[in-house]
């Protein structure tokens, strides 16, 4: 199906391009934006191309019903943020279908099915361009192996010290592991810190480790638009509650955070975390809220 026209994927380095392809060839009709039922890298990408794609179809005046269709049970983890993307999506005319699963894609008719998973109905829905976030899971060198992992397949860790809970030698940061927080690459700058003091201790041969991620933190910087961003920013407590470096309401969308998503973001990815340096914006949390944050 992704060969076939107005089928694309941001998740793929093959596919990518024929979501470009596909937003810039759309004449109007269906445009649908999945979210499949399994936990993902990015959660906020599936929004953020559809959010793109709106302004491209508005700007160029073509008439578009546009859909989200999200096996989630919310539009958003974090209620705050919900909340304000719910405004986004009345503003922009989307029509939102929460818990969809995409179970098919007909290409030779253009069609793609759906299944509702509160009533396990199948529906087909006819599309002019499709973007699909396909489901994912951890690689099956780590999910094969029972002793490492959870029930889910992910490396099984305690949430707070990164430890593995049955192997003491062996940490664990990033997507493929059990902790519940959502998988972004602030979720793992977060996370190199706690990792660097505990296996510290760890190889020092003290069963004490010293530091913890308990909360947890992760950041998703919800692009709303070509110039507008809500920087969304969140623990990972039930329900998870917002935990904001900048004092204003991040939940609003603002240009200044998307000239932050832009432009400083992108360095401080491949300059800092990537080689460990970026252990993420607590102590500009702590600085700019007095010492009284997180």
């Amino acid at each position: 199906a992704f060969d076939t026209p107005g089928v694309g994927s941001n998740y793929s380095v093959k596919y990518v391009e024929k979501t470009q392809k596909a937003i810039e060839e759309f004449k109007g009709g269906n445009a649908i934006f999945t979210y499949p039922n399994s936990p993902i890298k990015c959660p906020g990408a599936p929004q953020k191309i559809m959010y793109l794609a709106e302004e491209t179809f508005r700007n160029k005046g073509i008439s578009a019903n546009i859909q989200y269709r999200s096996s989630l049970g919310v539009i958003f983890a974090c209620k705050k943020y919900a909340d304000a993307l719910w405004d986004v999506v009345k503003r922009k005319g989307i029509n939102v279908h929460l818990r969809q699963h995409l179970v098919e894609i007909k290409p030779e008719t253009k069609e793609a099915v759906f299944e509702d998973l509160e009533t396990n109905e199948q529906k087909t829905v006819p599309y002019d361009m499709i973007h699909i976030t396909p489901p994912m899971s951890t690689p099956s060198a780590l999910s094969s192996n029972k002793d490492l992992v959870d029930v889910g397949g992910f490396l099984s860790v305690n949430k707070d010290t990164l430890q593995h809970t049955k192997y003491f030698n062996i940490f664990g940061i990033g997507d493929c592991t059990s902790i519940p927080v959502a998988r972004t690459a602030a979720a793992v700058a977060g996370q190199i810190g706690i990792l660097r003091k505990n296996l510290s201790a760890a190889i020092s041969g003290s069963s004490n480790l010293p530091a913890s991620y308990a909360g947890g933190y992760t950041s998703c910087p919800l692009v709303t638009g070509k110039r507008s961003l809500i920087l969304a920013e969140f623990d990972y407590q039930v329900p998870p509650q917002p935990l904001e470096t900048f004092p204003v309401n991040q939940a609003k969308e603002r240009w200044i955070m998307f000239q932050l998503k832009s432009h400083l973001l992108p360095p401080l990815y491949w300059h800092g975390l990537v080689k460990g340096w970026w252990e993420g914006p607590g102590f500009i949390r702590k600085i700019l809220s007095l010492g009284m944050s997180k």
